[in-house]
C-alpha cells in the first residue's frame, strides 16, 4: 500500500511539472530532471510489482505515459514498445494471467498522451509566435517613429539653421529683414514642435501642397532659386503623402549638401522629382537614413526611388511604374 501511494505521488509530480513548464513556455523538460524522474518512477513500479505481484503491472501504463511526456518521440516510442512486449512476455509467468490487456492499455495510453503532448506543444509554439509577432510589431513601430522623427526634424532643423545664419548676417545690413527671418524662425520652430507631436501620436499626415510651400520658403532662405509647381491636382490621392515626403527629403538634401544655386520640383501623375544644379557629389549608393525611410514608404505603394548624378547636379525621384 505504501509503495502504491508513493508511486502515485511521484507520478502526479509529472503533471505538476507539466503545468509549470507550460506556464513558462517550456516544451521539453530538462534531461537531468527527466532521467531522475523516470528512474524514480521505474524503481517504485518495480517495488510495487515485488510487493503486490501481478496487479502491480498496471504501473507500466503510467511509466509509459511518463516517458511520452518527458522524452522526445524517438526515445519514448521504443520505451513504449518495449513495455508492451515486456507485458506480453510476462504472460508466461506461472500463476499470472494473460497480460494482453495490460499491453493494450500501455499502447492506448501512450498514443493518447502523445496526442495530448502534441497539442500542448502546438499551443506553446502558438504563444511563442504571438510573443514574437508582438515584439516585431514594437520593433516596426520604433523603426517607423525613428524614420518619421528623422524626416521631420531633419528638414525643420535644417531650415531653422539656414534662417538663423541668414538672420545673423542681416543684423548689420538689414535689421527689418533680420527681424522677419527671426519671426520665421519662431514659426518654423512651432511647426516643428507640432510635427513632432503628430509623430509621437502616430500620425504622418503631411500634405503635398504644404510641403511645396515649405520648400519654396526654405530654398528662398538658403538663397537658392526655386522652380516649384503651384498645383498638385494631377497627383493621385494615394501618392500625395509619398510625394510630399519626396519633396521634403529632396529639398532638405539640396539645402544641406548640394551647394546648388537652382532647384526644381517636378510633379507628374506617376512621379515626383527634385533636381538641383549643385556641385557636391552625394554618396555613390544613394544611401542614408532619410533615403532609406523614403524607400520604405515607396515600397509600400509599389513605387521606386531613383537617384541620378547629372552634369552638373543631382536628381532624386520617386516613380510608380
Amino acid at each position: 500500500m505504501v509503495t502504491t501511494v508513493a508511486f502515485a505521488a511521484v507520478y502526479m509530480l509529472l503533471w505538476v511539472r507539466a503545468r509549470a513548464d507550460r506556464q513558462r513556455l517550456v516544451v521539453d523538460p530538462a534531461l537531468g530532471w527527466s532521467l531522475a524522474y523516470v528512474g524514480a518512477l521505474v524503481g517504485l513500479a518495480a517495488l510495487t510489482v515485488w510487493c503486490v505481484g501481478e496487479p502491480g503491472l498496471a504501473c507500466a501504463v503510467y511509466v509509459s505515459v511518463a516517458c511520452v511526456m518527458v522524452f522526445p518521440l524517438r526515445v519514448s516510442a521504443p520505451i513504449a514498445v518495449g513495455l508492451v512486449l515486456g507485458a506480453i512476455a510476462l504472460s508466461a509467468v506461472e500463476g499470472w494471467g494473460s497480460q494482453v490487456g495490460t499491453a493494450f492499455a500501455i499502447m492506448a495510453a501512450s498514443v493518447a498522451v502523445f496526442g495530448l503532448r502534441a497539442v500542448m506543444t502546438r499551443n506553446i509554439d502558438l504563444v511563442n509566435a504571438q510573443i514574437e509577432n508582438a515584439r516585431l510589431a514594437v520593433d516596426n513601430e520604433r523603426t517607423r517613429f525613428a524614420r518619421d522623427l528623422h524626416d521631420i526634424l531633419g528638414h525643420s532643423l535644417t531650415v531653422i539653421t539656414v534662417k538663423a545664419e541668414l538672420a545673423q548676417k542681416l543684423l548689420d545690413v538689414d535689421v527689418e529683414r533680420a527681424r522677419a527671418e527671426i519671426a520665421d524662425l519662431e514659426r518654423l520652430s512651432r511647426d516643428a514642435l507640432a510635427d513632432v507631436r503628430r509623430a509621437v501620436e502616430g500620425y504622418r499626415d503631411i500634405s503635398l501642397p504644404g510641403e511645396l510651400v515649405r520648400a519654396r520658403v526654405a530654398l528662398r532662405a538658403a538663397e537658392i532659386s526655386a522652380e516649384i509647381p503651384n498645383s498638385t491636382d494631377e497627383v493621385p490621392s494615394e501618392l500625395r503623402e509619398l510625394f510630399a515626403w519626396t519633396v521634403r527629403e529632396g529639398v532638405t538634401n539640396v539645402i544641406r549638401h548640394s551647394r546648388a544655386t537652382h532647384c526644381e520640383v517636378r510633379l507628374a501623375p506617376d512621379r515626383a522629382e527634385v533636381v538641383d544644379d549643385g556641385t557636391a557629389i552625394p554618396s555613390p549608393d544613394g544611401h542614408g537614413s532619410g533615403l532609406a525611410g523614403l524607400r520604405e514608404r515607396a515600397a509600400d505603394v509599389g513605387a521606386t526611388v531613383v537617384t541620378r548624378q547629372l552634369e552638373p547636379g543631382f536628381s532624386l525621384s520617386v516613380v510608380r511604374r
